[in-house]
């Protein structure tokens, strides 16, 4: 798989690459990442030819967009495309009484989430991005996690980022979540340029294929496939390994090594399976994968331009660990 190859971004004017660095990481998840190894990260992956970038309000409350900015310092802004996301502001600690804090990112801000999906919160919220990341504008805007705030986000931010993209502020509208069903519902509600669909389109979960995946073909909205590794289980399939988020159930772990040991056959590592599987798919268009180092954004490029036979696809879904219809890279 070429991971600088670039792609046409669904029905808009923005060329993707294949592959694009995810900031979740440099934000400090789950561990201290600092300020310098952040940036290194972010030059390595430009080295490597990377022009996708995709970060977040939430991501450390400000820090890995901060960093993902001194990383992209410099660099001339045509050049890359850059994702960030609404419906969380972020707030002086102590300001509000119930912030929206994720406690599995480790370094301190000094500002706390909150949720809001409202038209002056997301016009906030696109301002306060771009000054954290030192640019001028903002290529795609994801509204973020709306699970619970389907139509807060439709009448607010979804109203916001419309106008904004009318008036060239943004060149996308999108939705990133970590479910398939509801970003299907937005694609028939409203005009959607891209969504960002996290952990539900991968070796271990096909079930876009049954939602969405069908009314974004159709619609000629493009899919960014973030959470590939279904949060490590699917690099490092070992005891403890996490399945989103949490410990892999018994059966899932297992799986997990039944398709490894196919892979194994072919010479394949499970990562590269992993890394390059939704790009079979006509709607995916890049596959945003999170990296905390050097050597992390090094791995996950090896591995997406890994060779993979065709034979080993079609063991896959000979031995029931795919779906016979799935469509394979």
């Amino acid at each position: 798989m070429d991971a600088i190859g670039t792609t046409r971004l669904g029905r808009t004017n923005l060329h993707v690459t294949r592959l694009g660095l995810g900031t979740a990481p440099l934000g400090g998840l789950y561990r201290t990442v600092g300020e310098a190894q952040a940036v290194d990260t972010v030059h390595r992956a430009w080295q490597l030819g990377l022009r996708l970038f995709d970060t977040a309000p939430l991501y450390g409350s400000g820090l890995a967009e901060r960093r993902l900015g001194a990383g992209l310092a410099g660099r001339v802004r045509d050049e890359y495309v850059l994702a960030t996301k609404v419906g969380r502001r972020l707030v002086p600690h102590g300001s509000v009484a119930d912030p929206a804090v994720q406690d599995i990112y480790v370094e301190d801000s000094g500002l706390d989430p909150v949720f809001d999906f409202s038209y002056d919160g997301t016009l906030r919220s696109i301002d306060d991005s771009l000054g954290r990341l030192g640019v001028d504008r903002i290529d795609i805007a994801h509204i973020h996690d709306p699970d619970e705030h389907y139509a807060a986000a439709l009448d607010g931010s979804y109203r916001a980022l419309h106008e904004l993209r009318a008036q060239g502020v943004i060149g996308a509208v999108s939705v990133g979540m970590n479910q398939s069903a509801m970003l299907a519902r937005f694609a028939r509600d409203a005009d959607f340029d891209c969504f960002l669909l996290a952990g539900r389109y991968t070796l271990l979960d096909t079930g876009a294929l049954d939602d969405l995946l069908p009314v974004a073909a159709e619609k000629g909205i493009a899919i960014i496939a973030g959470g590939v590794y279904n949060s490590g289980l699917l690099a490092d399939p070992r005891p403890g390994a996490t399945f989103d988020y949490l410990p892999a159930p018994a059966e899932v772990l297992d799986r997990t090594r039944r398709i490894g040991a196919v892979c194994a056959r072919y010479g394949v590592p499970l990562a590269a399976a992993a890394i390059q599987f939704p790009l079979g798919h006509a709607a995916v268009a890049s596959v945003a994968i999170g990296a905390r180092s050097v050597a992390e954004i090094e791995e996950n490029a090896a591995m997406f331009t890994h060779p993979i036979p065709s034979a080993l696809w079609s063991e896959l879904k000979a031995e029931k660990l795919l779906p016979e219809g799935v469509p394979t890279p």
